[in-house]
C-alpha cells in the first residue's frame, strides 16, 4: 500500500553539499509530491491540477556552474549553483579532466513512443491530466523531448491485432485506412507537436497484413512474400500520405521493427522476418525507389532497428551495396542486446560513419522473472542513465524511450508483454506517477539539445563514476555523472580553459552540471 512520504524528508529545497560556495535554488514551479510503494525510491504524483515542473536552463551567472541532482534519497531535479574557481579539494577523489578541442558525434535528440497503449491509457484520463502528461514530456517546462516513435499498423503494445488492409489480395492497396488507434495518437501527436514543434517522429512496421506473409499470421515465424515487395512499399507510402492528410509528417521510417524476430520459431507477437540481405534487396529494389519517387523523398530510412549484436553484420550486409546505401540515412538500436560491450558501436561508426547510429527503443520489465511494473525503482533509472551515457560515449547521437505512458499492469498489451514506463497512470482514480525513470531520462533530454556536440574527457580513475560531456550550440558545456555505488564521491572537474568545479556525488544518485 502506498504511503505519503513527508515533503520535508524527501524534498528538501536544501543546499547541496558542494565543496565550495553554494547557492541553493529550486528552479521547480512545482515540488515532487512525493509516493513511496516499497520499491526503494519514491515517484512523483500527478494529477489534473498538480504537477511537478522544471523550468528550461536560462543564463548561468558568471562564475557559476549549474547542478541538478536526482537520487534514491528522494531528491527529484534538484538545483543549485555553486561557484566555478574554488579549490577546497586537495585530493578529490575522482579528477575528470574536459578537452573540448576532442569533438565527437553530434546529438540528435530525446524522445519515447506514441504507442497505441499510450494513446488508449492518455485517452480515458481527464483532460486537463492529459495536458499535464504531455507538457510533462515535450513541454518546456518538462523533459522537452525532441523525438517521438509510432507503431505503424499494430504492435504488441495495441489492444488488438490488425493492419491497415486486411482485404486478401489487394496489392493496389484500394483499402487501405487508418484505424481508430491512429486517430487517436494523432490528436496527442499534434498536441505534443504544439509544444515542440522541432520534434522528430518516425514510424516502424511489426508487420504486413497476413496475406502478405509466408505464414499468413501477424506473428510467428513468417516473411514478406516476395511478390508482395512492391506492394508493401507502396504500403508506406500510403501511410505517409494518410498521416499528412490529418497534419502529422514524419522525419524517418524504419524499413522493420525487430527483424529477427519473425526468423524465430513461435515468436508470440507482432513480427515479420528479414535477414540483412532481404532487407537489402527490399530497400534497394521496392522502398528506396518508391519512397523516392514519392512526394516523401525527403523522409528518411533507418535500417536494423534491433539489437546491439547484430549492427556490424547488418551494416556491412546493407551499407556496402551502394544502390541500397544511397537510400538509407542511419541504424536503429535497441537496448535489450545492450549486454554486448559498445566497442561494436565503435566499429560500426568507424567503418560506416556517414550513417546516424540512434537509440530506437529501451525499456524495463518484460523479464517474467521481474514484475512488470516497479513503482519507484530507483535501479531502473541507474540502468536507463547508464546505457545512455554508455550509448553516447560511442557514437550513438540519441535515445529513444519505449511507450510514453502505461497502466498499473504495464499494459494494455494483447499478448501480455507488460513492460514499465516512466509515466504509469491509474485510470481509475485518474493519477499518473512520474518513475525515477522519467527523471533519469530528464537529466539528458532537458540539457542535450539537438546539434550539441559530445566532447572529450579523462579521468585516471573514475571509481566506477559513468560520465558524458558535451558541449551546446549556446557554447554551455554540460556533464551527465551517475554514480552507483554506495557511497558519496568527492569530484573536481578541470578543462582546458582552467575552469574547475568541485562537486559531491552522492551514493545513487545522478547529476547534470552546466557551465
Amino acid at each position: 500500500m502506498c504511503t505519503v512520504v513527508s515533503l520535508v524528508s524527501i524534498v528538501r529545497m536544501k543546499a547541496l553539499t558542494f565543496v565550495g560556495i553554494v547557492v541553493a535554488l529550486s528552479n521547480a514551479k512545482t515540488p515532487c509530491q512525493p509516493r513511496d510503494f516499497g520499491h526503494g525510491s519514491v515517484v512523483c504524483l500527478c494529477t489534473a491540477d498538480y504537477c511537478d515542473t522544471l523550468e528550461p536552463l536560462g543564463p548561468i551567472p558568471n562564475n557559476k556552474f549549474y547542478h541538478l541532482v536526482s537520487s534514491q534519497d528522494g531528491e527529484r531535479f534538484e538545483v543549485s549553483y555553486g561557484e566555478i574557481g574554488n579549490h577546497s579539494l586537495d585530493l578529490p577523489d575522482v579528477v575528470i579532466r574536459i578537452n573540448k578541442t576532442e569533438t565527437f558525434q553530434k546529438i540528435l535528440g530525446f524522445g519515447g513512443a506514441f504507442t497505441d497503449s499510450t494513446a488508449l491509457n492518455l485517452a480515458v484520463l481527464s483532460k486537463d491530466l492529459q495536458r499535464q502528461i504531455l507538457k510533462a514530456y515535450y513541454g518546456k517546462n518538462g523533459l522537452e523531448y525532441n523525438l517521438g516513435r509510432t507503431n505503424m499498423g499494430s504492435c504488441d503494445f495495441s489492444s488488438r491485432l490488425y493492419s491497415y488492409d486486411d482485404v486478401e489480395g489487394d496489392v493496389s492497396l484500394d483499402h487501405f485506412a487508418l484505424v481508430e488507434e491512429d486517430n487517436l495518437k494523432i490528436r496527442y501527436i499534434k498536441e505534443a507537436q504544439k509544444l515542440n514543434p522541432d520534434i522528430k517522429l518516425f514510424a516502424s512496421p511489426w508487420t504486413a497484413p497476413k496475406w502478405m506473409k509466408t505464414n499468413n499470421q501477424f506473428f510467428g515465424q513468417g516473411s514478406l512474400r516476395t511478390e508482395f515487395y512492391p506492394a508493401w512499399a507502396t504500403y508506406f507510402v500510403k501511410f505517409l500520405e494518410e498521416y499528412e492528410k490529418l497534419g502529422v509528417q514524419f522525419w524517418a521510417v524504419t524499413a522493420q521493427n525487430e527483424p529477427l524476430d519473425g526468423i524465430l520459431p513461435n515468436f508470440s507477437f507482432n513480427c515479420m522476418g528479414w535477414t540483412p540481405g532481404q532487407q537489402r534487396d527490399w530497400i534497394k529494389n521496392n522502398l528506396g525507389p518508391t519512397l523516392a519517387s514519392s512526394k516523401f523523398n525527403q523522409t528518411k530510412i533507418i535500417i536494423l532497428d534491433d539489437q546491439r549484436p547484430l549492427i556490424v553484420i547488418w551494416a556491412r550486409a546493407v551499407l556496402r551495396d551502394p544502390d541500397a546505401a544511397k537510400y538509407i540515412s542511419g541504424i536503429g538500436l535497441h537496448w535489450y542486446g545492450d549486454i554486448y560491450p559498445p566497442t561494436i558501436l565503435e566499429q560500426a561508426h568507424k567503418e560506416f560513419p556517414e550513417y546516424f547510429l540512434l537509440g530506437t527503443e529501451a525499456c524495463i520489465g518484460s523479464n517474467p522473472l521481474e514484475e512488470a511494473v516497479l513503482l519507484g525503482s530507483w535501479n531502473r533509472a541507474e540502468r536507463y542513465a547508464s546505457d545512455i551515457i554508455q550509448d553516447l560515449n560511442h557514437w550513438v547521437t540519441g535515445w529513444t524511450d519505449w511507450n510514453l505512458v502505461l497502466d498499473l499492469e504495464g499494459g494494455p498489451n494483447w499478448a501480455g508483454n507488460t513492460v514499465d514506463a516512466p509515466i504509469i497512470v491509474d485510470n481509475v482514480t485518474d493519477r499518473a506517477y512520474k518513475q525515477p525513470m522519467y527523471y533519469a531520462l530528464g537529466h539528458f533530454s532537458k540539457f542535450i539539445p539537438r546539434d550539441s556536440v559530445r566532447i572529450g574527457f579523462e579521468s585516471e580513475d573514475s571509481k566506477g563514476l559513468h560520465v558524458l560531456a558535451v558541449q551546446r550550440p549556446d557554447n554551455v558545456t554540460v556533464l551527465v555523472i551517475l554514480n552507483q555505488n554506495d557511497v558519496s564521491i568527492s569530484v573536481a572537474i578541470q578543462d582546458s580553459q582552467n575552469k574547475r568545479i568541485e562537486v559531491s556525488v552522492g551514493q545513487h544518485s545522478l547529476h547534470t552540471i552546466a557551465y
